[in-house]
């Protein structure tokens, strides 16, 4: 968990608003879900390993004093550990006043307990899009096109969406032969293959007890499974009998890569990728990560999850979702923007202008000059003018401000630009 300076925290509404912009165009509507879950919830959602991570909150009062006294439970709730199982539960609870199909919005903080790293922190920000009732591949397709969308007009550049179906994956697990009880643990294990390579997944197969004769047909079919541009095609003649089962799912997963090829925004591709896995256990179709090669890590991800609802409300409702992972984003946009030397935080088209005043002059000419300045579509704060005004002005420009202004003779304002030393 951490703090935010000024620059930072523009920069990340900035990029929300522009967001937001493209995801309203596309018919999503926000909505917002509490930071605190059910236990019960959360540890039932087939989260995957994050279920581990959850920062439970201890009961109050008479609650935690009779649950110490009686050795029950000392927690009933916890903090949200991602932004799809409370959307699962809001909907659950509110789908007789929600829209059908719903097509939500969601940005906000969630917690893991988990060790701090790169790119990675206890509290984070997720920034969802989800369709929820819509079974067929129209949800993918929006969904990926409207997240291209977003990353490159936020000037991400040569941007790819991996695609699979978690059903072709568990093609792959019965054809190498991990049991039905053992495929969870193979897919937790697979989905580390970007972050510790093949002999890593392998070892962590062995390790956790998987069967032996299924790791090693495993670890011959994974070199095909890793050659670039394997076709969607070429898999039925790799598992053999083992696709039978995944009736159609070839068939929409080709319909869905054809039409999205055809609709992606400049700069994005998308691609198959029998080797994405997605960590969640709740994923039951297609799923989905946009990398960039600026990154190291996915940007986004998300997928099908058409059984989780149905747990609380004994119906399945169809349901997908693509989750920008907010912390990467922003740290992109940071890093790009001190190797070009631009303010981070510098709006589109608007200056940030500091208007030096006297601190015991008359301030009404800066005033009104200041008001007219922004409804020019300036952003304009009054500072005090020091004595050493060359080294304020260079403090300003370090903190992202682009020009200064001063009230001269009869409250006529002079703007100037600010210059970075050293950048001009």
């Amino acid at each position: 968990m951490r703090d935010l300076l000024p620059a930072e925290v523009e920069l990340r509404d900035a990029a929300t608003q522009e967001i937001l912009a493209v995801y309203r165009t596309f018919g999503y509507q926000r909505i917002e879900t509490p930071a605190l879950e059910s236990l019960r919830l959360l540890v039932g959602s087939d989260g995957g390993e994050n279920e581990k991570l959850i920062f439970k909150v201890l009961k109050r009062g008479e609650d935690l004093d009779a649950a110490l006294r009686s050795g029950g439970e000392l927690a009933e709730h916890g903090l949200r550990f991602d932004l799809t199982v409370p959307l699962a539960r809001y909907y659950a609870e509110n789908h007789a006043r929600l829209p059908d199909p719903l097509k939500a919005i969601q940005i906000g903080p969630v917690w893991r307990a988990e060790r701090p790293q790169k790119g990675r922190f206890r509290q984070f920000t997720q920034c969802d899009i989800d369709v929820l009732g819509v079974a067929s591949g129209v949800a993918e397709v929006e969904l990926i096109l409207a997240t291209a969308e977003a990353l490159t007009r936020l000037g991400l550049a040569d941007l790819t969406v991996r695609v699979n179906d978690r059903r072709l994956l568990g093609a792959i697990a019965r054809h190498c032969g991990f049991l039905e009880s053992a495929q969870s643990g193979f897919f937790i294990a697979f989905d580390k293959l970007d972050k510790i390579g093949p002999e890593g997944v392998l070892s962590e197969l062995r390790g956790d007890g998987a069967d032996a004769a299924a790791v090693a047909r495993f670890e011959r079919l994974l070199p095909t499974l890793q050659k670039g541009g394997l076709s969607l095609d070429a898999l039925p003649g790799l598992l053999g009998a083992d696709v039978a089962a995944v009736g159609g799912v070839f068939e929409s997963l080709a319909a869905i890569l054809r039409t999205v090829n055809q609709a992606m925004p400049a700069g994005a591709r998308v691609e198959f990728d029998p080797t994405l896995v997605r960590g969640m256990g709740y994923y039951t179709g297609t799923i989905f990560e946009a990398t960039s090669p600026a990154y190291p890590s996915s940007i986004a991800g998300g997928g099908r999850y058409d059984k989780m609802i149905g747990r609380m409300i004994n119906r399945d409702v169809p349901a997908c979702g693509f989750s920008i992972g907010f912390e990467r984003l922003i740290g992109m946009l940071t890093e790009r923007a001190q190797v070009s030397g631009a303010p981070a935080a510098a709006g589109a088209g608007a200056r940030r202008v500091a208007f030096l005043v006297d601190e015991q002059g008359d301030l009404t000419p800066a005033l009104a000059a200041s008001r007219a300045l922004r409804a020019g579509g300036d952003q304009v704060s009054l500072q005090v003018k020091r004595k050493n005004l060359g080294k304020q002005l260079e403090t300003l420009a370090t903190h992202g401000f682009t020009a200064y202004a001063t009230c001269e003779a009869g409250g006529t304002p002079i703007v100037k630009p600010l210059m970075r030393r050293g950048r001009d």
